[in-house]
């Protein structure tokens, strides 16, 4: 593939974004955070909803935003993974969205819907077990798609990260299908960031503690990715830190542009007015491993946060649910998700948000009406949607 001149990025952006949510009812789910609030507002089920205590949500809590990350010093634990909608707002509403991610997973994996029920239940369970007690750091048994990753993650070093990311360990980010050319204005800019101070303490805090190194961009491309954030501004830039002996250490570092939340933030939220600032503070709040290794920016006028990517931070990617796996996926992450809400919440707000969730539903359910209602109404609004979608790609094409 020819790689696009500038002018020719939002025509292809948009071509690719429609492309990959035409893939999956559960890609479509991915690529349509704005659509899913939309129809959860006009939802009657929406009114039944309880109001949580105002914390840091993801905001976009699917499947694919949770996955390992690393801490920068050797560990790794699983968390959320983007925090492009974080807010402060609603934990149910990142409950929901979960739930209906799972939902979707499983109907892709031609799983029959009683499974889907018995994830729902899964997934109460793990999450209120995080709000009954913040610093239990077991999540209980591990599905076999976390631990996969995780093993994956513990060996990866830069040349991984590198061939995946790069397609080769040399330090240049080859133009083509997923890397396209910058514009002069573009490179001047990304070159700039490499003089601020803030960037470059972030980079030598990544296992460069207490050493002061000079820093370079080595290249540096705009880098098609993502879904629901196709369209927006995305760079990709190899730096070097000097080695001691003369031999460079590279790293790669993700600029994105940042954007308003779709996710309804609650009533006189105190966050910061900048978007990429308000991705760093969320990112701190529901995942330490990520939002230490963030810092916002402005880039071309525009704001832009920049984090690091470590070669252990990955996202997970189901193909295929069993039955087993699937429960146990739905209560590991509903888990760490609880976890994430539950250590900004004080004794009495997790109580009271713990009773909330456990309040008896269905009678032959133990999940509450409003999380399964809720995750049933919007999968079959969502189908719909994706199938329309398809029609259009389809006569588009």
């Amino acid at each position: 593939m020819k790689p696009p001149a500038p002018g020719e990025r939002g025509r292809l952006l948009n071509d690719g974004r429609a492309r990959k949510m035409a893939r999956s009812a559960h890609a479509f789910v991915r690529g349509n955070t704005a659509q899913f609030y939309e129809m959860l507002a006009a939802s009657p089920i929406a009114k039944h909803v309880p109001t949580g205590p105002a914390v840091w949500i993801c905001g976009d809590c699917h499947l694919g935003n949770l996955g390992p990350l690393s801490d920068g010093e050797g560990g790794i634990d699983v968390q959320i993974r983007d925090l492009d909608q974080c807010v402060i707002g609603n934990p149910a509403h990142d409950l929901i969205r979960l739930g209906l991610s799972l939902a979707t997973a499983a109907r892709g994996s031609d799983l029959p819907g009683v499974v889907t029920a018995q994830m729902i239940e899964a997934m109460v369970a793990g999450y209120a077990r995080a709000l009954d007690d913040p610093s239990d750091d077991d999540p209980g048994p591990e599905p076999a798609a976390v631990r996969t990753v995780r093993r994956l993650a513990l060996g990866r070093r830069w040349r991984h990260l590198a061939r995946e990311r790069i397609d080769d360990p040399a330090p240049t980010l080859p133009l083509g299908k997923r890397f396209w050319p910058l514009g002069a204005k573009e490179r001047k800019a990304l070159g700039a960031l490499f003089d601020d101070p803030v960037l470059k303490q972030l980079i030598l805090s990544i296992g460069h503690k207490d050493e002061d190194r000079p820093v370079r961009l080595v290249d540096a491309a705009y880098w098609m990715k993502g879904c629901s954030s196709l369209g927006l501004l995305r760079y990709a830039a190899i730096f070097a830190i000097e080695g001691a002996k003369g031999r460079d250490e590279y790293g790669l570092i993700d600029v994105k542009q940042a954007v308003a939340s779709v996710a309804p933030a609650a009533p006189h939220a105190r966050m910061p007015r900048d978007p990429a600032e308000r991705v760093v503070a969320g990112a701190r709040a529901l995942s330490p491993h990520l939002g230490e290794r963030m810092v916002a920016a402005r880039l071309l006028g525009t704001s832009v946060f920049i984090r690091e990517l470590a070669p252990q931070d990955l996202k997970l990617e189901v193909a295929q649910f069993t039955r087993g796996e699937a429960v146990k996926a739905a209560q590991y992450l509903a888990f760490v998700v609880g976890r994430a809400h539950a250590r900004q919440m004080d004794a009495v707000e997790r109580a009271g948000w713990y009773r909330a969730l456990t309040a008896r539903g269905h009678a032959a359910l133990d999940a509450p009406s409003w999380l399964w209602e809720s995750v049933v109404d919007l999968a079959s609004g969502h189908e719909a949607g994706y199938l329309e979608h398809c029609r259009r790609y389809a006569l588009a094409g």
